[in-house]
């Protein structure tokens, strides 16, 4: 809690930017998932047999998935309510990235049309900088 001893920190601009843009970006990605495990892939242009592939994931997949998705909004979002639990929403949406990379790329063989490393390399590059900047927002003071 702030007082006069231990002021908060000034919210820099930077922390809005980084929160609504990875905010932005990480709703899509719920996007995806929410229109998975509801059955409505074709509204988003899924051929059938990409609905199929996508339908076949075991649940401990989509566990990861979840947890990737979910955790990744919430750190969105609780950087933008300045709270220091960004990090730990940013550290269970790390784990669900590695563990539907490692579905993705170790257990399985994802078809060509599915694939799309530009997408995986920027969501890696997202979790990692949110991960990383909540955590630089905790020591310096701005979540609390």
């Amino acid at each position: 809690m702030s007082n006069i001893l231990n002021p908060r920190p000034k919210t820099p601009w930077h922390l809005w930017v980084a929160g609504i843009l990875t905010l932005l970006f990480n709703a899509m990605g719920v996007l995806s998932y929410v229109m998975t495990v509801t059955g409505k892939l074709a509204d988003l242009g899924m051929t059938p047999s990409q609905i199929t592939f996508m339908e076949s994931y075991p649940p401990g997949a989509i566990a990861f998935w979840a947890l990737g998705v979910w955790g990744a909004l919430a750190g969105s979002v609780l950087l933008l309510l300045r709270s220091r639990l960004a990090f730990p929403a940013m550290v269970i949406a790390t784990i669900g990235l590695i563990g539907t990379t490692a579905y993705n790329y170790v257990v399985i063989e994802v078809p060509a049309d599915m694939k799309s490393p530009g997408l995986d390399v920027a969501i890696w590059v997202v979790t990692f900088f949110l991960l990383f900047y909540s955590q630089r927002m905790v020591k310096a003071g701005v979540l609390r």
